[in-house]
Formats: structure tokens, sequence, C-alpha cells
């Protein structure tokens, strides 16, 4: 479609047509045998997208921040103790959801911003006390910033902690191999890289973080998160049986259940492969045009979003004159340097050609506000990677 800008914001991303389309049909019966068999479906394919084939999926309508919600309300006791690895905004944001429900919390934060905790440092943390839980945020949509998950896992099941994954940026762009690298709770939002838009919490909880919610003393306190009321029905539906407790978002289930076929007709693997290729090639382009990232190191710089720092003398006008040539960006959102960088999203369906364009719109925005460069400079490093 010609006069159309790219969204290229970490989320919401562009969708497929035929999400769209399933997002457009006529609404059934959320009892519907048609709608049984796809929510069914769906569920089962959230095992193989997270790849957790033991692992207990929940699909509820509702944000990413449901989607966190839920570990913390059904494995959290008072009293309970869990450990935050933090790297940003979402890392402070599960802290203070874990505190809602009563644990008593401690948090590993990052030598600077930009960068992740030193493996020691949680290490060090996690020999201190003897912590229920561990929540990781995989990529910081704030900063950028991505974890050594597989590591930070194994740290977690050597001092007995369930680890708990904020996966919002990441499930089905970022490697994450939830079952093989032990993680018990992944989860993620409709609107990232699983490509459905927004409104959907989605989780899969293994075995471990199962028998420890069946286990707990105290009732769950939270209502709309309760497993209790949710593990019936997600239950039912798998074994194609109609069930009730809240109305799901039905179109939304119908286009995830799409999307997440097409996410597995490519492959996790290419997936991951594809996703690291984008990304590298966008990061080349970014320092070529002489901007420095938020993320200190290749090594904490997530796949699924590249944020950079606006150059000397440019500010966020920079993104209207981006938007003009093209391209929706998104600010700064950390609140320490919300005004000195901007981020972009390259998820999901994005492909060479949307990268390609978008570093267009962008050297077009940064001539416009006077930042000089060699023209063509970014887009050349992005190809040399691209055609490797």
């Amino acid at each position: 479609m010609k006069n159309r800008e790219l969204l290229m914001i970490p989320g919401p991303i562009e969708f497929t047509p035929e999400v769209l389309r399933a997002m457009g049909l006529a609404s059934t019966s959320h009892v519907a045998p048609n709608f049984i068999e796809v929510f069914g479906q769906a569920l089962e394919r959230m095992r193989d997208v997270f790849l957790c084939p033991s692992g207990q999926p929940f699909a509820v309508a509702g944000s990413g921040t449901l989607a966190m919600d839920m570990p913390a309300a059904n494995l959290i006791e008072p009293g309970d103790k869990a450990l935050v690895v933090n790297t940003g905004y979402f890392s402070d944001r599960f802290a203070a959801v874990l505190e809602r429900y009563g644990a008593d919390v401690t948090q590993v934060n990052a030598p600077a911003i930009g960068d992740a905790p030193p493996l020691e440092d949680v290490e060090a943390a996690l020999k201190g006390g003897s912590y229920k839980l561990m929540t990781v945020t995989h990529v910081d949509t704030s900063t950028g910033v991505g974890t050594d998950v597989k590591s930070l896992a194994a740290l977690g099941r050597q001092y007995g902690a369930l680890v708990v994954v904020d996966g919002v940026c990441s499930v089905a762009g970022e490697a994450l191999y939830q079952e093989d690298w032990g993680i018990d709770v992944a989860l993620t939002a409709s609107q990232k890289a699983v490509g459905t838009p927004p409104g959907l919490a989605l989780v899969v909880a293994g075995p471990k973080a199962m028998d420890a919610f069946h286990k707990r003393a105290t009732p769950v306190r939270n209502y709309y998160a309760d497993w209790n009321e949710w593990l019936p029905i997600m239950e039912a539906y798998e074994a194609r049986r109609p069930s009730y407790f809240g109305t799901p978002a039905v179109n939304l289930v119908w286009a995830l259940n799409v999307s997440l076929g097409q996410i597995l007709d490519e492959g996790m693997d290419a997936r991951f492969a594809r996703h690291r290729r984008l990304s590298e090639a966008f990061k080349a382009a970014i320092s070529a045009l002489g901007m420095k990232q938020v993320p200190v190191s290749p090594d904490v710089s997530a796949t699924t979003l590249t944020a950079p720092y606006y150059p000397q003398g440019v500010d966020v006008t920079l993104l209207g004159h981006v938007k003009e040539a093209g391209a929706i960006l998104a600010g700064g959102l950390y609140p320490p340097i919300k005004a000195e960088y901007f981020r972009i999203g390259h998820m999901g369906v994005v492909n060479q050609s949307d990268v390609l364009a978008t570093l267009g719109a962008i050297e077009t925005g940064l001539s416009r506000v006077g930042y000089k460069f060699e023209a063509g400079v970014g887009l050349a490093a992005a190809q040399a990677v691209l055609t490797q």
C-alpha cells in the first residue's frame, strides 16, 4: 500500500495479511465447535513455539503486564523471597509486581545503564539467600539489553529457585529453549514477536512451577489471574471441550493460531537465525552512522530491537522526520535517559526490505536535522551483513 509508514517500534509490530484476516472474521461463540478446535490447537502450538513440550500453556485476554502478573500471583505467597535480575524499566516493574503479592524482593542491578548484572553477582545473591523465585528480563524493551538467560537459568536451578523469564520482547524472536534451559515459567504478549495484535497474555509454566503452585498454602490473591480458575479452562479447550471462566478474546485467539502456525512453518531455529541476521545488519548500520547504542557491548544487546543514542546536537525531532520518510520509530522509555535515545523494533515478520527501508528513512531524517554523515553509509553497512 502506498503512503503507508512502516511500523518499526518494539511492539505492536507489523502483522501478516493472514493474521489480520483472522481478526476480521465474524466472531463465533466462545464455545462453538470451530472455536474450541482453534483454541485447543493454539495452546498446543504454544508449547512448540516456547519449546516446552511438558509445559502448561495459558492464553488469557490481557496485556504483557498480566502475563507478568500471573506467575507472581500464583507462585508467590507473603514472605517468599524473590530475586530480580535487573536490566531496566521492566525489571523494575517485575520487582513491583512481586512486592504487591508480599514477596521479600532482592534486586541484582547492572553496573551501568545498558549493561546486565554479571553472573557472579547473581550467583553471590543466590548463595546468600534461599529464594523461591528468580525473575530474568530476557530483553528489557526500555534499554535494548538482552540477558544470558541460559546461564542465569542454570544458576537458578543450581540454587533451587524457580526461574521466571519475562520474554515479552523475546519469545519467537530471541533464541529461547524453555525446557532445555530449565526455565520454569516463560511469558510474552501477543503483539511482539509472536505476531498477533495486542490483547493476549501468553504464559507457559513448566512442571516445577505447576507443582509449586499446587502446593501453595494460601489462596491466590488475584481473582482474574488465578490459575485455579484458568487451568481447567485451558485443559478443557485442549481436550476439545467447551468451558467458561471469562470470555476469551475470540478473534485474537483465531489470529494467534494463524500466527503460531506461520512461526512453526518457518521453524524455530530458522526464525532465531533470521532475527539475528537482521539485528546484526541494523546494528552495523547504526554504528556506521556514528551513533552509539544504549547496550554497552554486543554481548548484552538484544536481537529484537536496537536502541541508539541520538547523535550530538540531535533530539527527538528526528523521529518526526523519520516518520515523514516512511518509518515509525519509538522514543526513549527508561527514565534516567529517556530524552537521549530512541528505539527500533525489528521482530516478527520484519524482513530485509523492511530493515533497508527503515535505515533509508533514518538516513533521510538525520540529513534533515543537519547531522553530517556520508550518505548511504548505514545502508551499505547493513547490506554488507545481509549479503554475506
